[in-house]
């Protein structure tokens, strides 16, 4: 990543970013012209640095994401983004677990309480659960983390947001194959093309970029091997002087097992087993397509219109190790889900640059329309055979609903340069999140759990930045953002079904962040700070998890603060060191019991949430010839339950990886060879938060080894 880059903050759905004093009216309309949009984009036009954005923001290049690793999953290289936790279950049917200073801990499966973008389409739904399965790692330009009060702009459950760019295409035409082998008989292939024709500034010039690639792996435990398809598009066309249209196109297609939670005792006599998983056959499939259209125009010098569409459709099939005597409860929904989600949005936005008198400002207004329906089903998972009762196979029907959610939010932002030391940033949205749900599943013992939900609330943000030198900027900045139940939040009312229809009485919760930050350039690289405190009412948890289904509750009042600290750092020309460390204090500030007796403890950290993590890597990473890197991780103990009485270690794993790049003519080659967790730690990679039968415990593999090669042809 070029440091010498401008950071300007303009997100498709919101933000819009405060233009430099030193920028030019040309170098604005150059900047709108372009046919990307994304949350955070890097520009090189007007000479500004990361300095001039007062937010807590990261950002990894794709190419950093692809040297020497195996490109499966974003875990393998955002350690080094600070306040972000990410984390590999090892289990391809859940996805990663993926947290923003503590918001998005406690999902059970997915992405929740951060908003995740792909090519600017959400993939997270009005709802606030998302999910990365779609993420193709070969075709990404960059990633962006945001954190603090800025994220709260993007609306529902926008605890942090990180947004995925896939590469634009270029000149000139470039033609590249990859293949990776690593341990558990984990097997990568991918293909990629890209190219267009002229420079992107003349009527009907096109780009294209066309990506797909093939996963499969045994798994490190036991019933969790995998196999997975991805395919991902991105065209362009110039329509004319002032306008632009790009398509975008994504597919996956995932076949997983699900080797499920161990307990502390499990974990230790054999972290590879699956003993629930074997006997039902768990396992997930999912089939998931989406198309895109953005559409980019300038009306005007100062006034520039951007149009976004999506639609998607995913369909998902999950066996579940539910004991046969539970799934006989006629409020049970059974031990297989069916479930079939369309989902569409359209994301208008208005920019208007002016000036009054000296005073350089920006206006964006725009509305923001997302919308959800299912078809959910339940299925027993089991079958009775002439009386043998059979495990892992459909049985009847348990469950039939239909849900629909949307979330409308009208929002605006401005930006002034006050002068040419002060910048200030304000913004305010208004989201509307709407759920209903129709059950069309009604028998003795099971009665109709329709029901229906509307959530409202306005987010105010602010942010004043004061360039201290040349060199070193200092910010504060504070907003407030909310979280709504997801519609799998509301299903249940009580881990025993003695209590039917949907869990109506959650309120979302609201959070208050404040944010001091600094960022100082050193030579070529950047030091960012960030101090923030986040208080949060209604706090959404898991009162209770079990046998497939889980609770939530709200828990009152709980406090995230902490601190940031981020060194990207090229020196010598082929070196870069990278370091990070977070320390967040998360904990419940009162406590909090339910209808049924469950408390949360007041005083008790929030479970899922490492108190301390660090990293550090270095790497020789010359254009050509040998490369080689190292790579430190630390993470602190996790608590898995609200009572603080089981937690996983704190461990710190090592990675060495060594190659070469061999360069002639038209022809590239890259192979590499790596080695993970070199010294053989056994740890825990990740926790199912508050799992009834305390099955916490997701371990990660000991020391493991892959290799790899890209071959790269250049049509010139």
């Amino acid at each position: 990543m070029n440091r010498k880059s401008a950071l300007l903050l303009t997100p498709l759905v919101l933000l819009q970013p405060a233009t430099s004093h030193a920028q030019s009216a040309a170098a604005q309309k150059d900047a709108a012209s372009t046919p990307e949009s994304s949350l955070m984009v890097i520009k090189q036009r007007s000479g500004l640095s990361e300095l001039d954005t007062p937010a807590a923001v990261s950002v990894v290049s794709g190419q950093q994401l692809r040297n020497s690793a195996p490109q499966v999953n974003l875990s393998e290289t955002l350690g080094s983004v600070p306040g972000l936790q990410i984390q590999n279950r090892q289990n391809y049917a859940q996805d990663l677990q993926l947290s923003v200073r503590g918001f998005g801990s406690r999902s059970m499966y997915g992405v929740r309480g951060v908003r995740v973008y792909v090519d600017g389409i959400p993939s997270t739904m009005p709802d606030g659960q998302g999910q990365t399965s779609n993420i193709d790692i070969n075709s990404v330009d960059k990633v962006e983390v945001l954190r603090g009060p800025y994220s709260a702009l993007y609306g529902n459950a926008s605890g942090g947001v990180v947004n995925i760019d896939s590469e634009t295409g270029s000149q000139p035409t470039t033609l590249t194959a990859g293949t990776y082998y690593g341990s558990y008989g984990s097997w990568r292939n991918s293909v990629k093309a890209s190219g267009a024709t002229g420079d992107g500034t003349h009527a009907g010039d096109v780009n294209y970029m066309i990506s797909g690639s093939r996963f499969t792996t045994h798994g490190f435990r036991d019933q969790s091997g995998t196999q997975k398809s991805l395919g991902n598009g991105k065209f362009g066309v110039r329509i004319d002087d002032v306008s632009t249209l790009t398509l975008m196109f994504n597919s996956v297609s995932v076949d997983a097992n699900d080797p499920g939670g161990l307990t502390r005792d499990e974990w230790k006599a054999n972290p590879r087993q699956s003993p629930r998983g074997e006997a039902y056959n768990t396992r997930k499939s999912l089939d998931q397509t989406q198309l895109g259209l953005r559409y980019q125009r300038e009306m005007s010098d100062n006034d520039r219109l951007t149009l976004t569409a999506w639609h998607g459709e995913r369909h998902t099939t999950q066996y579940q190790s539910i004991p046969v005597a539970v799934q006989k409860n006629p409020a049970y929904p059974g031990g297989v889900i069916v479930l079939e989600r369309k989902y569409s949005g359209v994301d208008t936005r208005w920019q208007h640059d002016d000036r009054l008198g000296s005073v350089p400002f920006s206006l964006i207004g725009g509305l923001d329309y997302e919308t959800l329906t299912e078809r959910r089903q339940g299925f027993e998972n089991y079958r009775i055979d002439n009386g043998s009762t059979l495990l892992g196979e459909k049985g009847s029907q348990r469950r039939n609903e239909k849900n629909v959610m949307w979330n409308l939010d009208p929002y605006l932002q401005t930006s002034w340069n006050l002068t040419s030391k002060w910048t200030l940033d304000a913004g305010l949205r208004y989201s509307t999140v709407s759920f209903d749900s129709t059950d069309y599943y009604m028998t003795a013992g099971n009665g109709d759990d329709s029901g229906s939900k509307r959530y409202h609330k306005l987010l105010p943000m602010g942010s004043l930045n004061y360039a201290l030198t040349d060199a070193s900027n200092l910010y504060f900045s504070a907003g407030r953002g909310f979280e709504t139940p997801t519609i799998n939040e509301l299903s249940y009312r009580s881990i025993s079904g003695s209590q039917t229809g949907l869990n109506l009485g959650l309120k979302p919760s609201t959070s208050d962040t404040f944010e001091l930050g600094s960022k100082t350039r050193i030579g070529y690289g950047l030091f960012t700070a960030a101090l923030f405190q986040t208080n949060t009412d209604n706090e959404l948890v898991v009162a209770q998890s079990s046998n497939g289904r889980s609770v939530y509750k709200n828990a009152g009042k709980t406090r995230r603060r902490g601190l940031e600290l981020a060194l990207d750092q090229q020196f010598a020309e082929n070196w870069q060191l990278k370091m990070a460390w977070t320390l967040l204090d998360a904990t419940y500030r009162n406590e909090t019991c339910d209808s049924a007796g469950s408390c949360t403890p007041s005083g008790n950290r929030l479970p899922g949430v490492a108190k301390n993590m660090g990293y550090a890597s270095l790497g020789w990473l010359p254009e050509e010839g040998w490369h080689a890197g190292a790579e430190v991780r630390y993470m602190g103990s996790i608590q898995a339950d609200d009572e603080n009485d089981a937690k996983a270690p704190s461990y710190t794993v090592a990675s060495l990886n060594s190659g070469y790049r061999f360069n002639w003519d038209k022809w590239s080659l890259d192979t590499f060879a790596r080695v993970d967790n070199l010294f053989d730690k056994e740890y825990v990679g990740s926790v199912i938060v508050n799992e009834g039968n305390g099955r916490y415990y997701e371990p990660a593999p000991g020391r493991n080894y892959g290799v790899g090669a890209t071959l790269t042809y250049t049509f010139m």
